[in-house]
């Protein structure tokens, strides 16, 4: 006996080898829109395209599920971004003066991108400053085997692309050679642009801020001077026969190459196109040819300064063709796809790609009107602040086509037109099953994401602030801009971070994959039960309230007040239809919601109690107020300004005083209650009865089980508190065929209240077997085993401090998991999960998951709440990562890693999301003599260790000024 009791505590192999089969954790993924970008470049051989980010972060987008991420060690901006063209190599340029060279590497028959080398430009004592070296542009030659490296201090270093030296064009005494007129300051200024002439690869256009334009020829050394106005960018026009400047004054300007007049004063054309009046200057500009015949300007900025200085656009020109791209993000870079075949004579550019502060926006060029291309990732997901987001999966092949097929209908103003960046090969296989990702959002509206695979793609926004009063104005006039309208604004992008009420706020969603019904609930109190619907329709909208405070006299709401519905009929557009509205009073934010469509049911909570409610019939069923006596916070709302102090001060006090007055007391009751405790073990705190917001409703459920007897299961629905009280009421539910009849009838079964008073943040009934109960219409349509109805069933209520299992309908404890006591953290999220074997497709075991406060997730079997496999996965100090978390019932994940990302990851040896994607490249160099990251100049910022300067093979103006007017 005592042998076998021992041999539960040792090393069982076959349990961990069937652990291992069933658990692990990865990072796979991160989906939505990259954090704070601050570069972009494109690989127009390759198609693909690379964004850096504030942070360090480097991530490569091809065609969908394409896609790789670098991060640098240091954590420094990314300020520039180059390809080597065809090579799948990247230059990076951080704002602490560093290069790094970044290479797309095959492993494992999947891409992935690493870091190779770093660099650093040395100073030179005595000649240049620091900041006389820092790069300000860069130039990866097409040919791949020479880069072009611009300087504050306006000189011009070409290296080989692993960094080694070659030569300098010091342009230091260039003022002797320059006309008088010119001579107005000391310097130059920097580099501002350089530009591989596009016919002639050894000659380089090379701007600088000052206004001055030098086309140098590498071989012979023959230099053009071109004099501008103060500089912004450069572009060649695709003969090389002339190229285009941008200025400071809102202006640009085409200029003639000839070698009959290397300098040039006068250029062909001079325009400001949104003049006469003060611009602000045009950042970057870019000049595509056509078979047409008249070219196709880009340009951002050159915005009048006073009427719309403020406006962050960018302008396209062909012909009498002309729209203001108007974004509410800051525009970071941007860059066409078009025609890079030499020998043909047009640019023909096929799509804009605009990198915003806040999302990517494409354009379709060849499209009349230039109409958007919706993108298959990097959709924003904060266009409005996530509030809440909710997960199905194996969606219903019907559901699924229906949701599309409302989303396609929305996007009126996008093309069809193919994805334009379209590099690399999608190697990972089909998904098994299809997947939606619900965000609700601080505006009202709830988005419909595709999360089956890699690439989150947008499929459906439905809006729930049309069918309230709001002080908004819906009458965008920049939407459409008229005929006489200047500057012709056309509104772009979906980013709109500015909700028009903060009671539109989606708090709790639920949704029916089976019956296609939706419950979506909010800041106000509202409660919105939708039905999908394939036709667009126009109805009113059943209203309905409910007055959860009940009998209790003497409260004052000082929140916010309630959104007020329309009186009139509403119309909408084919997808979820609002049929009925539930007004919970007070209008406080909706807590916890949950929905059984078989029934026709729905229950929502909120701090002051929780309501039943029929919306067959619309009718209520029930309303509970669990507000203790003492909680009047409660009742003042979270807008509420003043908060009694003078309540906040004596329950301060009455906590101090307990602590240690029944100090004494509460360790003998703990030590009567939890004899098993061990001295590791960290004992619970009781909280106090009269805690603030102690009937806040955490969580609700319904189920099909035993509540009254052990002979006879009905339905029930099952509510948890803050305050640690279990509610759990047996409903009388007619039959389908009398739904129109007979009302739904509640009554009060059991009331349980956990010792300890902790929150409960979950609930679910376990059938005979110790299995989840199925779904609504999961058993009826044949889509799952029916529930063991035999043998006991059990409810598994999970509290922030431990798990308890308790047989039904007795509610005899049976066991539980103090998971507080014995980590010492409180638990945040909790799901119940299917876990499938890798070993063998036949077998899965159900598992309790759990996120704690510090970030770590704990996997328990069920119904025995054995601890299985711990991970650490969020940073205790990511509060609202931790906050957002979401699980599928598969075993994987979602958490906010900013306000525009999810980290997506897996608890599931055999259910993994993650990047699979082959890259071909051409890469005749090979830098394997170099070791990873082997870089003395970054070390020793003097150091010449990585470059040779040839200072025999050094050009200076001396050597050239022959050439110069």
């Amino acid at each position: 006996m005592m042998k076998f009791r021992f041999r539960r505590q040792g090393h069982d192999p076959q349990r961990e080898k069937i652990k291992q089969d069933l658990f692990a954790f990865n990072k796979t993924v991160e989906h939505g829109f990259p954090n704070q970008p601050s570069a972009l470049a494109y690989d127009p051989k390759l198609q693909l395209m690379a964004i850096g980010t504030k942070s360090g972060a480097i991530k490569v987008y091809g065609a969908p599920g394409v896609e790789c991420t670098g991060l640098h060690k240091e954590t420094a901006t990314v300020t520039q971004l180059h390809f080597f063209p065809g090579q799948g190599r990247i230059l990076s340029l951080l704002d602490d003066n560093t290069l790094h060279l970044w290479e797309i590497e095959q492993k494992e028959q999947c891409s992935h991108l690493e870091e190779v080398c770093s660099f650093m430009l040395p100073g030179r004592s005595g000649i240049e400053s620091t900041s006389a070296t820092r790069v300000t542009v860069l130039l990866p030659k097409l040919s791949c085997d020479l880069l072009a490296v611009g300087t504050e201090g306006g000189g011009v270093h070409f290296l080989d692309y692993l960094f080694a030296g070659s030569n300098i064009l010091l342009l230091t005494t260039l003022f002797s050679s320059v006309p008088e007129e010119y001579k107005c300051g000391k310097s130059l200024g920097p580099v501002e642009s350089l530009q591989e002439h596009p016919q002639h690869p050894d000659k380089i256009l090379i701007g600088y801020s000052r206004g001055l334009v030098v086309l140098w020829d590498l071989q012979i050394f023959v230099v053009c001077v071109f004099l501008l106005q103060q500089l912004e960018s450069l572009v060649w026009v695709r003969s090389g026969n002339s190229f285009v400047s941008s200025h400071s004054d809102g202006g640009y300007m085409v200029w003639p190459v000839s070698s009959s007049t290397p300098c040039t004063h006068e250029p062909v054309t001079s325009t400001i196109p949104y003049g006469p009046f003060p611009c602000k200057a045009v950042n970057k500009i870019l000049w595509r040819t056509t078979e047409s015949g008249a070219p196709l300007v880009l340009f951002s900025g050159g915005m009048p300064r006073a009427s719309y200085g403020d406006r962050h656009c960018l302008t396209i020109l062909q012909d009498s063709q002309h729209i203001t791209l108007d974004f509410t993000s800051r525009v970071i870079d941007f860059f066409t796809i078009h025609c890079i075949d030499r020998d043909k004579e047009f640019d023909d550019p096929l799509a804009l790609v605009v990198l915003l502060e806040e999302e990517l926006v494409v354009i379709d060029l060849q499209t009349a009107g230039w109409p958007t291309i919706p993108s298959p990732y990097l959709a924003p997901l904060h266009s409005s602040a996530i509030t809440c987001s909710y997960h199905i999966s194996n969606v219903p092949t019907k559901l699924w086509d229906r949701v599309i097929s409302a989303g396609q209908r929305q996007c009126h103003l996008q093309t069809h037109t193919n994805w334009p960046i379209c590099g690399g090969k999608n190697l990972a296989p089909s998904p098994k099953q299809q997947e939606l990702l619900l965000t609700g959002h601080e505006d009202g509206t709830v988005r419909f994401w595709d999360a089956s695979g890699v690439s989150l793609r947008p499929l459906y926004k439905l809006s729930t602030a049309n069918i309230f009063q709001t002080d908004c104005d819906h009458n965008d006039s920049l939407t459409q801009a008229g005929e006489e309208d200047w500057p012709p604004f056309r509104k772009v992008g979906c980013f709109d971070p500015y909700s028009d009420d903060p009671r539109l706020g989606i708090q709790k969603i639920c949704l029916c994959k089976y019956s296609g019904k939706l419950l979506v609930a909010g800041t106000a109190g509202q409660v919105i039960v939708l039905y999908l619907c394939d036709e667009k329709s126009d109805h009113m909208i059943d209203v309905a309230t409910v007055d959860l405070l009940q009998d209790r006299e003497g409260f004052t709401w000082k929140g916010h007040d309630r959104l007020p519905p329309k009186s009139s009929s509403v119309p909408f557009a084919p997808g979820f239809q609002p049929v009925v509205l539930v007004q919970c009073m007070p209008p406080a934010a909706v807590t916890a919601v949950t929905l059984h469509a078989e029934w026709n049911l729905i229950a929502f909570g909120t701090s002051h109690g929780f309501g039943l409610f029929d919306y067959h019939r619309r009718s209520p069923v029930l309303a509970r107020c669990t507000l203790h006596p003492n909680d009047s916070l409660a009742m003042e709302g979270p807008l509420s300004r003043v908060k009694s102090l003078k309540k906040s001060l004596r329950q301060s006090f009455r906590r101090i005083r307990k602590s240690r007055v029944s100090g004494k007391k509460c360790a003998l009751w703990l030590a009567e209650q939890d004899a098993e405790v061990t001295p590791v073990q960290r004992r619970i705190e009781p909280r106090s009865a009269d805690d603030s917001l102690s009937g806040v409703v955490r969580c609700l459920c319904f189920a099909d089980t035993f509540l009254r007897d052990g002979t006879h299961h009905g339905p029930t629905m099952w509510a948890g508190t803050n305050s640690g009280c279990v509610y759990a009421y047996a409903l009388d539910v007619p039959s389908q065929d009398k739904f129109s009849e007979q009302s739904v009838e509640a009554l009060l079964g059991k009331e349980i209240q956990l010792m300890h008073r902790a929150p409960v943040v979950s609930i679910a009934v376990l059938d005979g077997r110790g299995n989840p109960l199925p779904e609504p219409y999961e058993v009826s349509r044949d889509l799952a085993k029916a529930p063991d109805m035999q043998g006991s069933h059990s409810v598994l209520i999970a509290s922030e401090e431990q798990f308890k299992v308790f047989m039904l309908p007795r509610v005899s404890a049976k066991t539980k998991f103090k998971l507080t006591a014995h980590e010492g953290c409180r638990v945040r999220k909790v799901a119940l999960v299917n876990f499938s074997s890798v070993a063998s497709e036949d077998y899965s075991e159900n598992g309790l998951v759990c996120l704690t406060n510090l970030g770590d997730i704990h996997v328990f079997s069920i119904p025995a709440l054995r601890p299985q496999v711990r991970y650490d996965c969020i940073r205790k100090e990511d509060i609202s990562g931790i906050a957002s978390c979401v699980f599928t019932k598969t075993g994987q994940g979602f958490y906010l890693i900013s306000p525009s990302e999810y980290e997506r990851f897996s608890l599931s040896a055999r259910v993994i999301t993650k990047p699979l994607c082959q890259l071909d490249v051409d890469r005749p160099h090979d830098p394997s003599e170099l070791s990873p990251l082997s870089s003395p100049a970054l070390d020793s910022p003097n150091s010449s260790a990585d470059i040779t300067l040839d200072t025999t093979g050094e050009l200076t103006v001396e050597d050239v000024k022959d050439f110069l007017v």
